[in-house]
């Protein structure tokens, strides 16, 4: 595929996403056609070409291992539909300034806020890609405290090593941000080679003043404030600066389910996350449980137009 195209590969609006999803098994099919759009690879052995099952598995015909779709990825082992996961997917990708837990779960009808966090949080952690194109050009590279706003004894803030480019038509372009281990030089060196292209000119706080890397930390404090009431504890932090760099480098496409479709790739290519992993720091504040939503009956199944995106 040369590029992703709306309506084809991806639902235009939130009405198409329910006309395409409305059971699992669609959400299932979508998720295996995101993952191996070649045919099933076993991700085992790397062999590719299996068979699938009566349960949905693929059997590997080099080793014989048997997987599922989602094992692997974000959605392993969830008790959460994948309806619902989807449902998610969308709000969190085409919100201006994300969602909050508390707004999600009240949203969908997620029966417990420590689900819809965990979801949420799910997420985030896909959105940093692995091999994701360095910054380059002019880049500004500085430090600065991002966070804050929480009451009571953890203040949320913390030192952030930022890094934009500059001289831009439009003004500043995209942005790479790392909370520091210290404020020391070595730690903004370490974070600037992780985040710049070879052959960029740097412009450090050394040399001038770094009005981009404070409009940045300014962007992420306010964003933070607005969308999750500075509700944000330290150790989740640099969850919550993958999700903003994520929004800010995609500010000027208006492509909602473009969004949509990468936020779900990235979650098919991740790694799972378990509960007990998000839970080793602070638990989330607790809100009192919702009654779980009723089965709804099974619908016929809906046309796929991803799988026949070639033929167009």
């Amino acid at each position: 595929m040369d590029y992703p195209r709306a309506g084809i590969h991806y639902p235009r609006s939130h009405a198409e996403l329910q006309a395409w999803f409305p059971t699992d098994a669609d959400c299932v099919d979508y998720l295996d056609w995101l993952r191996w759009p070649g045919g099933f690879i076993c991700p085992s052995c790397a062999h590719p070409g299996g068979w699938r099952l009566a349960d949905g598995r693929y059997e590997c015909a080099g080793c014989n291992g048997r997987i599922s779709v989602t094992a692997g990825t974000i959605f392993d082992r969830t008790r959460t539909p994948l309806t619902a996961w989807f449902s998610a997917c969308w709000l969190f990708a085409t919100q201006e300034d994300g969602i909050s837990a508390l707004s999600m779960q009240r949203s969908l009808d997620i029966g417990s806020y420590q689900t819809s966090w965990a979801m949420l949080h799910r997420l985030r952690s896909a959105l940093a890609r692995p091999g994701r194109d360095l910054l380059a050009g002019t880049v500004e590279v500085g430090e600065a405290v991002v966070g804050g706003g929480r009451t009571g004894g953890d203040g949320g803030e913390v030192l952030t090593g930022i890094a934009v480019e500059v001289d831009h038509p439009g003004g500043v372009g995209r942005c790479r941000m790392q909370v520091l281990a210290d404020g020391s030089a070595g730690s903004l060196t370490m974070f600037a080679a992780g985040a710049v292209a070879v052959g960029s000119q740097v412009t450090t706080r050394s040399t001038k003043p770094l009005p981009s890397v404070r409009l940045i930390a300014a962007a992420a404090t306010r964003w933070l404030l607005r969308t999750h009431q500075g509700s944000v504890a330290e150790a989740h932090l640099p969850a919550y600066l993958d999700e903003f760099v994520f929004r800010f480098n995609r500010r000027q496409s208006s492509n909602c389910g473009m969004a949509f479709y990468q936020v779900l790739g990235l979650a098919t290519a991740h790694n799972p996350v378990r509960l007990r992993d998000l839970l080793a720091s602070p638990r989330p504040r607790t809100a009192r449980a919702r009654p779980a939503p009723m089965a709804q009956p099974e619908r016929p199944q809906a046309s796929r137009p991803w799988r026949a995106a070639h033929l167009r």
